[in-house]
C-alpha cells in the first residue's frame, strides 16, 4: 500500500449544500481541499482519536473526531472502498475504522446527545440525525421546548429554518431547568453573534467600497461589526476565506480585500468582498483593549499593547491576527507603467485587475476573484471600440465566461508573458508563438505595425477585403474601374471642393475627367440588367388551371396540425412548424410510406387534370392575355418616357431664361457629380431604348431625338 491515498468527488455538507472536492489520506495528515471556495482543511494525523463508517445518502462516508473537539464528516465513496481505507488507518493512525448504522425508522423520541461541535439524536442507541451547532443562528425556550433556527445558506434550493425538540420535565434535579439546560449546551458551541463585553480596538469612519459607504469596524474576539449610519453587519472570523493587500495604480492608495464565504446580506444583495480605500499618509496610533499578559498570551507576539503606523498596516495587521490568516500581495506582475495591475473596463465598470502568484483578482466593481486552478483557458481578442486596445477573457470550468475590456495594447506583452509563465491554457497560443519576437517590440512602441495581435487581425481583414473584390466590381463602383488611378482620382475631388472659390478652373477640369472615366461603366451596366428582364414573365401563373398537388410532408402536417396544438396548448404558428419538423423526421419508413403514396395519388390526379385542362384550351387564351398586356405595356411606357422627355426640355427651358450671363457659362461645369451622373444616365437611357424602337415606331423615335 502506497504512502498516500486520493479521492476525487468527495462532499461536504456546509449548511444544508453538498460542496465537492477532494481528499487525500497521507501519513502526517488528512487534507480536505473545496472546489467552490477553494478552502483547505487540514487535520493532523496525532489528533485523530475517532473514525466511523457510516451509509448516507451518497453512499457511504467517513466521520472523523480529533482531540481538539471537532468533528469532520466527508460523503462520497464507495462500498469497496472500506478496506483500503481500514487497513491504511490500522498501518499509518493506528485507529480502526468502525461500521456504524444510522436508525431509519422515523421514530421521533429518543434521546439528545451533545458531543463537541455536534448534537446527535439517537433512538436505541443508534443516530438518527446530527445537527452541526454551528449552524444554529438562535435558540429560544417555551415552557417544555427548545426552538433551533438556522443559517441560510443561497446555493440551497430547500432549506431547514427551524426545528423544535420537546423537553419533558425532569424528576431527578428539580435545581436545575431541563429547558434551560439544553439551551445552554446549544449556545455554547452555537454560532450566535451577541456583542457582549468590549471590543478590541475600534477604527472609526473608515471607507468602504463595498458595501459603499463609511463604517466603524469594531474589531471583537471572534467577529467583526461594521457599523454605518445606515446598515450593522457583524461578521464571524470563520466567514473569512481570504485577506488581500492591494496597491492602488497611482501608488498613493491600498486596497485591503476580505473574501467572504458565506456572504453578508443587505436584502437581496449578496456581499462576496469586503473592500476598504486606505491612503498611504493616514498613520493611526493604535491601542488594544486588553493587558499586556492577554495580548502576549492571545496573539503570540503578533500583536503588542501600543502599534503605531500606517492605517492600512494596523487594519491588516490586526485582520490577520485575529483571523489567523496569512494576506495575499501581487507577486512579481508588473505592467508598462511599472504598476502591478493593470486598467481594464468589466460589465462596463472601470476597474484595476491583479495578476497574483496563483489567480486573478479585480477590484472594485463587481469584485471578482479566479483561482488559476478554476481556470479552464483565457483567450486574447480584438478590443470592439478602438484597435489601440484588447480585450483579456477568461473561462472556468464551470462553464463560466468573464471579459476584461479597454486594455491598453501596451500591457499586451507583460500579460502573455505572465499566463504563459503560470502555464495557463492560451486559446490563440499558436499565433502568439509565432509572433513571440514582436510582442516585446510594440510594448515600447507606439507604431501600429509592432502589434502583434493587430497584425494578425489586418491579415485576415486583407483576406476578407480581396474576397469581396469581384463583388465590389460587379457592383459598379467607380473606384474598383480603375485602380490604378484611385488616390488620384480623390485627391483631385478633395482638392476641387476645398479650393472652389479660388481655382474653379482646376475643379471643372477634374469634374470632365470624372465623368469621361464612368460614362462607358454606365452603358455596360444598365446594357445588362436590360437583358436580364424577360426572366420576370416565368413568376406569372394561369389562375383558371388546376392546383398543383401537396407533398407527403404537407399532406401529414394538414391532418397532424390540430393533435400538435391540442398537445402543446398556446403554441404559436412558428412553433408549430418546428414541432411538426422534428415530428416528421422521426416518423418512421412505414408511416412515412404511406403518406407518399398519397401524395403519388394526388400527383397523378393533378397530371390527368393538366391534360384535359390544356385540350379544351385553357392555356391557350392565357398565353394571349400575356401578349396583349405585354405589347400595351410597351406602349403605354413609351408614351411615359416621351412626354416626361418633352417635360424635362420644356423645364430646362423655362429656367434657362432666368440664369445671368455668367452663371449660364459655368452652370455645367460646375454641377457636382451626382447632378451630372443622373442626368448623363438618363440621357443615355433615352438613348439606348430609341435604337430598341427605331424599327416598330421610327417617327415618334426621330421626334425624341430631335
Amino acid at each position: 500500500m502506497g504512502d498516500t491515498l486520493e479521492f476525487n468527488e468527495i462532499y461536504q455538507e456546509v449548511k444544508g449544500s453538498w460542496n465537492d472536492g477532494r481528499l487525500r489520506f497521507s501519513k502526517q495528515n488528512v487534507v480536505y481541499k473545496s472546489s467552490k471556495t477553494g478552502k483547505v482543511d487540514s487535520i493532523p494525523a496525532g489528533e485523530l482519536n475517532m473514525a466511523q463508517w457510516r451509509r448516507v445518502c451518497l453512499g457511504h462516508g467517513i466521520k472523523l473526531g480529533t482531540s481538539t473537539g471537532h468533528i469532520y464528516k466527508y460523503d462520497g465513496f464507495r462500498d469497496t472502498d472500506f478496506e483500503k481505507i481500514s487497513e491504511f488507518f490500522k498501518a499509518n493512525y493506528k485507529l480502526e475504522l468502525t461500521e456504524k448504522d444510522m436508525c431509519v425508522k422515523g421514530w421521533n423520541w429518543g434521546t439528545a446527545k451533545f458531543s463537541g461541535p455536534l448534537l446527535s439524536f439517537d433512538v436505541n442507541d443508534s443516530t438518527a440525525f446530527e445537527v452541526p451547532l454551528s449552524n444554529v443562528s438562535q435558540c429560544a425556550t417555551g415552557k417544555n421546548e427548545v426552538t433551533l433556527e438556522f443559517h441560510q445558506n443561497d446555493d440551497t434550493e430547500v432549506s431547514l429554518m427551524e426545528v423544535r425538540f420537546y423537553v419533558p420535565p425532569s424528576q431527578a434535579d428539580e435545581r436545575q431547568d431541563p429547558v434551560e439546560a439544553f439551551a445552554q449546551n446549544v449556545l455554547s458551541k452555537a454560532d450566535v453573534i451577541q456583542a457582549t463585553g468590549d471590543a478590541v480596538c475600534i477604527f472609526k469612519e473608515l471607507q468602504c467600497l463595498t458595501p459603499r459607504g463609511r463604517y466603524d469596524i469594531r474589531i471583537y474576539p471572534t467577529f467583526l461589526h461594521l457599523h454605518g449610519k445606515t446598515f450593522d453587519y457583524k461578521i464571524p472570523y470563520t466567514t473569512v476565506l481570504r485577506l488581500f493587500l492591494l496597491p492602488h495604480k497611482d501608488q498613493r492608495q491600498m486596497f485591503f480585500v476580505i473574501s467572504l464565504d458565506p456572504p453578508i446580506k443587505q436584502g437581496q444583495t449578496r456581499y462576496h468582498f469586503l473592500i476598504l480605500l486606505f491612503s498611504k499618509e493616514e498613520d493611526i496610533n493604535l491601542t488594544l483593549n486588553m493587558s499586556e499578559e492577554d495580548v502576549e498570551r492571545r496573539f503570540e507576539g503578533k500583536l503588542s499593547k501600543n502599534m503605531s503606523g500606517s492605517l492600512y498596516e494596523m487594519v491588516s495587521r490586526v485582520m490577520k491576527a485575529l483571523v489567523n490568516r496569512k494576506i495575499t500581495v501581487p507577486g512579481n506582475f508588473q505592467g508598462h507603467s511599472g504598476a502591478q495591475c493593470i486598467t481594464c473596463s468589466y460589465k462596463a465598470s472601470s476597474g484595476l485587475l491583479y495578476p497574483l502568484e496563483r489567480g486573478f483578482i479585480y477590484v472594485h466593481k463587481p469584485p471578482v476573484h479566479l483561482r488559476f486552478e478554476e481556470i479552464s483557458c483565457v483567450n486574447f481578442a480584438r478590443g470592439t471600440t478602438t484597435t489601440r486596445s484588447f480585450d483579456f477573457e477568461i473561462e472556468t470550468k464551470q462553464g463560466n465566461q468573464y471579459t476584461f475590456s479597454s486594455i491598453e495594447r501596451e500591457e499586451y506583452g507583460k500579460l502573455f508573458d505572465f499566463v504563459n509563465a503560470k502555464k495557463l491554457n492560451i486559446k490563440n497560443r499558436g499565433f502568439k508563438e509565432g509572433m513571440k519576437g514582436k510582442i516585446d517590440e510594440y510594448s515600447d512602441s507606439d507604431d501600429d505595425q509592432h502589434d502583434a495581435y493587430l497584425e494578425r487581425m489586418k491579415a485576415e481583414g486583407k483576406i476578407r477585403e480581396e474576397g469581396n473584390d469581384s463583388d465590389e466590381s460587379d457592383g459598379g463602383s467607380d473606384e474598383s474601374f480603375n485602380p490604378g488611378e484611385e488616390d488620384d482620382d480623390i485627391a483631385e475631388e478633395y482638392d476641387s471642393n476645398a479650393s472652389a472659390s479660388d481655382s474653379s478652373e482646376e475643379g471643372e477640369e477634374s469634374e470632365d475627367e470624372s465623368a469621361k472615366k464612368k460614362k462607358p461603366k454606365k452603358v455596360k451596366v444598365v446594357k445588362e440588367k436590360k437583358e436580364r428582364k424577360p426572366r420576370k414573365e416565368k413568376k406569372q401563373k394561369d389562375s383558371g388551371g388546376p392546383k398543383r398537388p401537396m407533398s407527403a410532408y404537407m399532406l401529414w402536417l394538414n391532418s397532424s396540425r390540430e393533435r400538435i396544438k391540442s398537445e402543446n396548448p398556446g403554441i404559436s404558428i412558428t412553433e408549430i412548424s418546428k414541432k411538426a419538423g422534428e415530428m416528421w423526421r422521426q416518423l418512421g419508413k412505414d408511416e412515412k410510406e404511406e403518406w407518399e403514396t398519397k401524395a403519388g395519388e394526388a400527383k397523378r390526379q393533378y397530371d390527368k387534370a393538366k391534360k384535359e385542362y390544356k385540350e379544351s384550351g385553357g392555356g391557350s387564351t392565357s398565353s394571349s392575355k400575356k401578349e396583349s398586356k405585354k405589347s400595351g405595356g410597351k406602349k403605354d411606357d413609351k408614351k411615359r418616357k416621351s412626354a416626361g422627355g418633352d417635360k424635362d426640355r420644356e423645364r430646362g427651358g423655362g429656367n434657362d431664361s432666368f440664369k445671368s450671363k455668367e452663371f449660364i457659362e459655368t452652370s455645367e461645369e460646375s454641377s457636382s457629380d451626382s447632378d451630372h451622373k443622373s442626368k448623363s444616365k438618363r440621357k443615355k437611357q433615352s438613348e439606348d431604348e430609341e435604337e430598341e424602337e427605331a424599327v416598330s415606331t421610327p417617327a415618334s423615335s426621330e421626334e425624341d431625338s430631335d
